[in-house]
């Protein structure tokens, strides 16, 4: 088990593109995409599940526990970071899914090796039946590490490493990295946002860049926290963008709303799922719905865009393509009929 860390996390470095001269509209501003559905697991939270997952081994291996196995609750791509992290360290894991749940993400659950139960309406509900009933049903000599969807600062760690890509790794020149206005990202439970703030804060000269949160009307967790001074629980949650349907966002957004210049966008659901048809259509490349709420921001709502400011042909902003593997040509065709 231990030995695997020597291989390193299993998150891999992703492209940055401009597509500024791709898009059907044209934008006012240069417009790069980081493209986070480039990950093994197809979206950025193996980022941060595979650094959560090696710092957590090293603390098992101080405290002489061997026999760690892993336990996620997720929406679906959570629990494919945490399978596919689990299969690179050797370990045992355990997924629960809501009813909800993609029947395509639970066969690549399984294929790679996953236990997979489907309980509860929706994500919190699958959340509470894993950590109250699963991992307390454990055998006594299982060392049970619990792997949180997006509430955990080693998640936001491992997420900001996107950021860090884009200087460590010339992906844009200095002088081009003084040209970035703002990072577009889509926020559920926040941990994608949270990462980011963090990837920001860490590399001086991006401390001061914005980020535009955007979420649906249907899973307003931000708004709803924001307009309450705290973080509030939905009470129910029905939406197209399921892996934006947490029932609630962590404790830590909110801190960083407070200190990092954030503005936060809501958009229907129906208008999530066109930055998918949009993307797919201009690009070839299939995105979920709730990568889709960033893309829109380049395509129909780049008035949107305005939040950062007079923008230039020479400014630039960022689109976090955070991706997801619950989507199909076949779900996009539906998708595409409620169009017509």
């Amino acid at each position: 088990m231990i030995s695997k860390l020597a291989k390193g996390e299993p998150s891999i470095k992703t492209s940055l593109i401009e597509v500024t001269d791709k898009l059907p509209n044209k934008p006012p501003c240069r417009v790069f995409i980081k493209n986070e559905y480039e990950q093994p697991s197809g979206s950025f939270k193996l980022r941060g599940m595979g650094h959560l997952m090696a710092k957590s081994i090293e603390r098992a291996h101080e405290l002489n526990k061997t026999n760690v196995e892993t336990f996620a609750s997720s929406g679906g791509n959570a629990g494919l970071a945490a399978a596919y992290a689990s299969k690179h360290y050797n370990l045992a894991c355990t997924v629960v899914l809501p009813t909800t749940a993609n029947s395509g993400v639970i066969k690549q659950l399984e294929e790679m090796g996953a236990k997979v139960q489907v309980h509860g309406a929706h994500w919190g509900e699958a959340d509470s039946y894993l950590r109250e009933t699963v991992m307390k049903s454990v055998d006594a000599s299982v060392y049970p590490l619990y792997c949180p969807p997006f509430d955990d600062p080693l998640l936001w760690e491992g997420h900001g490493s996107m950021i860090d890509e884009i200087v460590n790794e010339n992906q844009l020149s200095p002088e081009e990295c003084g040209k970035i206005k703002g990072v577009v990202c889509s926020v559920g439970g926040g941990g994608l946002y949270n990462g980011i703030v963090t990837g920001l804060q860490r590399n001086a000269k991006f401390k001061d860049v914005s980020i535009l949160a955007v979420e649906t009307f249907q899973t307003p967790t931000f708004s709803e926290a924001l307009k309450a001074g705290k973080v509030v629980t939905l009470g129910s949650i029905k939406t197209l963008v399921t892996c934006l349907a947490s029932p609630y966002i962590s404790a830590q957004a909110l801190a960083n709303y407070n200190n990092h210049k954030t503005h936060v966008q809501m958009i229907d659901d129906l208008e999530a799922v066109k930055g998918s048809l949009d993307f797919y259509d201009h690009f070839g490349i299939l995105v979920e719905p709730a990568c889709g709420a960033t893309i829109s921001m380049a395509f129909d709502n780049t008035k949107y865009l305005k939040c950062f400011g007079d923008l230039s042909e020479e400014d630039i902003i960022l689109f976090i393509g955070c991706g997801g593997s619950a989507i199909s040509e076949d779900l996009l065709n539906q998708y595409r009929k409620l169009y017509v």
